[in-house]
């Protein structure tokens, strides 16, 4: 048993990754799945797709390098957060696509629940705010809007989970003694879980209406035990301990061994999610931010972070290809960025939909400004990455006024770290250092860390630490006066998001 692997399931792919002790990566395998869009706000995808595909990524990845079950010691999960997805436990078909963490149409019940009083206890007990990102209104919803579902659910009929939790149930056997299990830092994305007692809470689920019936069980991120083993039909084809599921966020935490407290890193992928790791503490933020927790392994206490969660910044990369053809790939945004000297008084605001932290608001919508005719694609490009890092510096300050930590360095990772502009402007925007590492894909990392810590393939985390490497590091060269007068002129940017459309 050589090896550990990792499920890494994203909101645009799945892949199997397989890493041997000293944290290589020895093999990979990804496909990509349908983004599922029936009108405007709504974004879906299709479970049975997303099983299909991991089934698929597995079996590949294994073939390419000549693997088998017997060679892995563990396997881990870290998957998109939040997306939700209901089905029949007798059949194991879904009830309804799952819905995913960027739809909006639970607006009005996180409108209703944030004018009563309701709000204030979401806040309090699950440590976010009642927003159509969290899974417990797009639960609700598939209930109140699927025909014969929430009498099946009130029956015991009807399953629910986040993606952690269908994999699981699916790799462990399905409707054959499949295992309905998720984990700390997944609940914690639910509006359902209890902070301090990392349980279901029977007032969170009354306010949305929920049976307690459909949810699993909440467990540690690397449990004593595994939550199961995989079986001999499934795609590894062999008995393997699943010891290890996590948010992809906080899996890139572990990947990118942030496992003390004041600790932070900033994972850019379709949105941009900043961590700090705040111990064994709940801190409550009174700045817009997520209190979240971080891991939780074995029969040791739960770690907490403060999370700032940014709903669009690569994504508003791939919208200048798919949308507005201005450029091919995903590279070619800085060499086009690079081909003006600076944004030439653009601002773009990607609030395509809403702006998640610090600000959570619903009603924001994207917004080029500030341009003339002498601007041009090349300003636009320059202005998408910038909008990545102004959105960034966003959530850092807020991060800094609740924590009264200031960052020394942020520790960097996700496919737009490859653009060198844009993690040079991150430097320069905040401040302060930028930091790669050498493996760039932590969420992965950390889903195998995790697992190979509760089998024991690791012994401890300061193994784990060992093995960090830096790739390269990025230090601010704009002055401090053209840092805020950048600034000033993107919150004034966003304030004309701002009311756009009626929630």
């Amino acid at each position: 048993m050589s090896y550990v692997g990792a499920i890494d399931q994203g909101t645009t792919s799945t892949r199997f990754m397989i890493f041997d002790h000293a944290g290589n990566e020895v093999g990979r395998h990804q496909l990509e799945h349908q983004q599922v869009m029936p009108q405007a706000g709504w974004v879906e995808h299709d479970p049975v797709e997303i099983w299909d595909r991991t089934s698929s990524v597995v079996q590949t990845a294994l073939r390419k390098t000549g693997l088998t079950a017997n060679d892995l010691a563990a396997i881990g999960i870290t998957n998109q957060r939040e997306t939700t997805v209901l089905w029949d436990r007798y059949t194991g078909r879904p009830v309804y696509n799952a819905i995913v963490w960027q739809d909006t149409r639970t607006d009005a019940i996180a409108a209703a629940l944030d004018a009563g009083p309701g709000g204030d206890v979401i806040r309090h007990k699950a440590g976010i705010p009642p927003a159509t990102y969290f899974s417990a209104g797009k639960a609700k919803w598939i209930l109140d809007n699927v025909e014969g579902v929430r009498a099946a659910a009130e029956l015991g009929h009807v399953l629910f989970g986040t993606v952690d939790t269908w994999l699981i149930w699916n790799l462990t056997g399905g409707p054959d003694g499949g295992v309905h299990v998720t984990d700390v830092t997944n609940a914690s994305r639910t509006m359902l879980m209890n902070l301090e007692t990392l349980q279901w809470d029977d007032e969170l689920l009354a306010l949305f209406d929920l049976p307690h019936a459909m949810l699993p069980e909440i467990r540690p991120s690397a449990p004593r035990d595994p939550y199961g083993h995989t079986t001999v039909t499934g795609p590894f084809a062999g008995e393997i301990p699943i010891a290890a599921a996590l948010g992809d966020q906080q899996a890139a935490m572990v990947g990118q061994v942030c496992l003390k407290a004041g600790e932070a890193k900033n994972t850019y992928g379709t949105g941009n999610f900043l961590l700090l790791n705040t111990g064994e503490q709940i801190v409550r933020s009174q700045n817009g931010l997520l209190t979240t927790v971080c891991y939780q392994f074995g029969d040791r206490p739960a770690v907490y972070a403060l999370e700032g969660s940014i709903a669009v910044t690569g994504s508003a990369v791939q919208w200048l290809r798919d949308q507005l053809g201005i450029i091919s790939g995903a590279a070619q945004s800085e060499s086009l960025a690079r081909e003006v000297p600076d944004n030439g008084g653009v601002y773009f605001v990607p609030a395509f939909s809403g702006l998640f932290a610090p600000y959570w608001r619903s009603d924001a919508r994207g917004a080029i400004v500030g341009l003339s005719r002498f601007n041009n694609n090349g300003h636009i490009a320059r202005a998408t990455l910038e909008s990545i890092c102004y959105q960034s510096r966003d959530v850092a300050d807020a991060m800094t006024k609740d924590s009264g930590v200031r960052l020394e360095v942020l520790k960097v990772d996700g496919g737009v770290t490859a653009n060198e502009l844009c993690m040079q402007t991150q430097a320069d925007v905040l401040g302060i250092d930028v930091s790669r590492p050498v493996v760039a894909e932590t969420t992965a990392l950390g889903a195998a860390y995790a697992a190979g810590l509760a089998v024991g393939y690791w012994s401890t985390t300061d193994e784990l630490a060992a093995q960090w490497q830096e790739s390269k590091r990025w230090s601010p060269q704009w002055t401090s006066e053209h840092r805020e007068a950048g600034y000033a002129k993107w919150q004034d940017a966003v304030s004309r998001t701002l009311g756009w459309v009626q929630v």
